[in-house]
């Protein structure tokens, strides 16, 4: 009888992306030129053979307070959009920091919801068998429970985390099931071209405070 192979199946995975998470991470880590990041490109290269991308999904809260920033942001997930990643949007929460000491107030802002629309469509995807592992980057100790429940109510599907640069939390870390730190050599190697083209051909170009 001639042997037969059997082809194993490639484990599924949709990443969920923490964007201000990740991207203070890089921040605080002195690599402003990695703001400009490939998300596509990074996640495959850090899958294994045995590995296939289903999605990347990305959340963030829109800018609201500074023109230049707003700028910034609109561009880089324009260009992000560009490789097919789904964006899913939160809000910023106006806020006031009181000093007892002066009197002063200053306004300051919070984001709101990332935590819960990343927790949202994990489970969801879940539910829907849509991926057989979960890759959260994040180091965000808000998601430790809809970690814990996708592993109780979903025996057969994993979390796992990678952090950002300077946001490793041990709390995230004890319940996921594998995590890694994204180290400096994986970011500069994952990063766009300093232009990158739409579609219709308009042309993206990197913010030059990133440069």
């Amino acid at each position: 009888m001639p042997e037969t192979s059997i082809l194993k199946k490639k484990e599924r995975i949709i990443v969920y992306v923490d964007g201000f998470n990740l991207y203070f991470g890089i921040k605080d880590a002195g690599l402003d030129n990695c703001k400009w990041l490939d998300l596509n490109k990074l996640v495959n290269n850090l899958l294994k053979p045995t590995q296939e991308l289903v999605l990347i999904k990305y959340f963030t809260s829109r800018v609201n307070n500074n023109p230049d920033k707003q700028k910034r942001q609109t561009t880089y997930i324009e260009a992000i959009e560009t490789t097919g990643i789904k964006v899913f949007y939160g809000h910023f929460q106006s806020a006031s920091i009181d000093c007892k000491r002066c009197g002063d107030i200053w306004p300051t802002y919070n984001e709101k919801m990332t935590d819960v629309n990343i927790a949202t469509q994990m489970i969801i995807d879940a539910y829907q068998d849509r991926y057989d592992m979960a890759m959260l980057i994040s180091g965000d100790s808000d998601l430790v429970p809809p970690i814990k429940a996708i592993h109780e109510c979903f025996s057969r599907k994993r979390t796992f985390v990678a952090f950002p640069p300077k946001r490793y939390n041990s709390s995230v870390a004890m319940v996921a099931k594998g995590s890694l730190i994204i180290g400096r050599k994986k970011l500069i190697d994952s990063c766009f071209p300093e232009e990158v083209f739409k579609k219709d051909g308009f042309v993206l170009r990197k913010p030059k405070e990133w440069l």
